[in-house]
C-alpha cells in the first residue's frame, strides 16, 4: 500500500476541480493513483474546497465585453499555472520513488 504527503493529496484533488470537463479515472491515470484512491481523497477535501473559482467569484461580474474576455484568459492562466506546478510536484515525487 502507498503513502502519499499530504501536498501531493491536495494538488491531485486541485488539479481534478481545475479540470471542469476531467473525469476522475482520467485525472487518477495522469498522476498514476488509483481512482479510488483519487475519490477518497475528494471526499476527505470536500469540505475544505476554496478553488480559484471562489476567488474569481469574489472580484465581481465584468462590465465590458473585453474585460470578461480578460478574466476569462486570467482564469485560464491560473489554472494552466497550478496545473503545470501540480505535474512538476507529481514528477519529483515519482521520480524520487524510483530506486533503480
Amino acid at each position: 500500500m502507498k503513502h502519499y504527503p499530504a501536498e501531493f493529496k491536495r494538488d491531485a484533488v486541485g488539479l481534478y476541480w481545475s479540470r471542469p470537463g476531467a473525469t476522475i479515472k482520467s485525472v487518477a491515470a495522469d498522476l498514476g493513483v488509483n481512482t479510488e484512491t483519487l475519490r477518497n481523497w475528494m471526499r476527505a477535501a470536500d469540505g475544505r474546497r476554496t478553488g480559484s473559482h471562489a476567488a474569481s467569484m469574489a472580484d465581481g461580474e465584468p462590465t465590458s465585453p473585453l474585460e470578461s474576455e480578460l478574466a476569462a484568459a486570467r482564469r485560464k492562466i491560473r489554472e494552466l499555472e497550478e496545473e503545470r506546478d501540480i505535474l512538476r510536484r507529481a514528477a519529483k515525487y515519482f521520480a524520487g520513488e524510483t530506486r533503480w
